[in-house]
């Protein structure tokens, strides 16, 4: 079977959580061909005029495509994915968080220094809100917030400019998630929260601990350092936290799956919205 071919399987779940066929107007592209020549697209990185005929016209397949990812369709096939996952008592509570970034594309390369941030790399620019474009030291980059589940199951993720510290980020990319089961609210929280050094702070500790989500977050250097002059009870990171900090990989995993897409890579004239889309599309299936 091809990599571009859904399976009956898979088209079995996903199929229903597309929009019907209107009874009126023109006859409609077929919904699995759109789905399937835009996996293709954002799989090679090809140009969208790029893509192979038996998809049908490529200006069809675009604006199909665009036009479900300014209403939310993908990110509604999403959460539809993850709701079958919970009810059917398959998603793993344990989560993890990280980042990845990506440099923006190379025709994004002749924008104004001004672009998404001054002279200092560490501050945010005046880039349009819905384009996640920053500067870091890396250039212009777009950065992925990630939260997986234990089987490295997509929870939440949000996309910022390059240059947004990985610890601010933590509240912001937790409070994305919303998991809705068979009845009642959707759930929001983890049972624990697996992070690197890179997010050890005492905010997010804090903000954790009033949320009652358990945390296996290591310290870095310097704060063991600093802990070791005052009085107060360590942070407790022994075997036990070790062995739990293990299953971290699981985010490391899944960021390939989502993130490492030839089409994710943002550039000035794609919003946020569709880079999202393709990063949802991927997690999805």
């Amino acid at each position: 079977m091809s990599r571009d071919v859904i399976s009956d399987e898979t088209w079995a779940v996903l199929g229903p959580l597309f929009p019907g066929v209107k009874a009126t107007g023109r006859p409609p592209v077929d919904r699995r061909t759109v789905v399937e020549a835009a996996a293709w697209r954002f799989r090679t990185g090809a140009p969208w005029r790029d893509l192979p005929e038996r998809f049908g016209n490529w200006n069809t397949i675009y604006k199909n495509f665009d036009r479900w990812s300014k209403a939310g369709v993908w990110a509604r096939v999403l959460e539809q994915v993850q709701a079958m996952a919970h009810r059917g008592g398959d998603v793993d509570w344990v989560a993890s968080i990280d980042s990845t970034i990506v440099r923006v594309h190379q025709h994004g390369a002749t924008l104004p220094r001004d672009t998404g941030a001054r002279s200092n790399y560490k501050k945010f620019g005046d880039e349009p809100a819905d384009h996640a474009i920053g500067r870091s030291r890396g250039g212009l980059t777009t950065k992925s917030h990630l939260v997986a589940d234990g089987k490295g199951r997509v929870l939440a993720f949000i996309l910022t400019g390059g240059q947004a510290a990985d610890t601010t980020m933590l509240p912001d990319t937790l409070d994305e998630i919303r998991v809705a089961g068979a009845t009642g609210r959707p759930r929001k929280r983890p049972d624990r929260l697996l992070a690197d050094k890179g997010y050890p702070s005492k905010a997010n500790r804090a903000w954790l601990r009033e949320r009652g989500i358990a945390t296996t977050i290591p310290e870095r250097d310097d704060q063991i350092a600093h802990r070791r002059k005052r009085s107060g009870r360590p942070i407790d990171f022994g075997d036990e936290q070790r062995q739990r900090y293990r299953g971290r990989n699981v985010v490391e995993r899944c960021k390939p799956q989502c993130c490492h897409t030839r089409g994710s890579v943002p550039s000035p004239s794609a919003p946020s919205c569709r880079v999202a889309s393709v990063l949802v599309s991927a997690a999805a299936a």
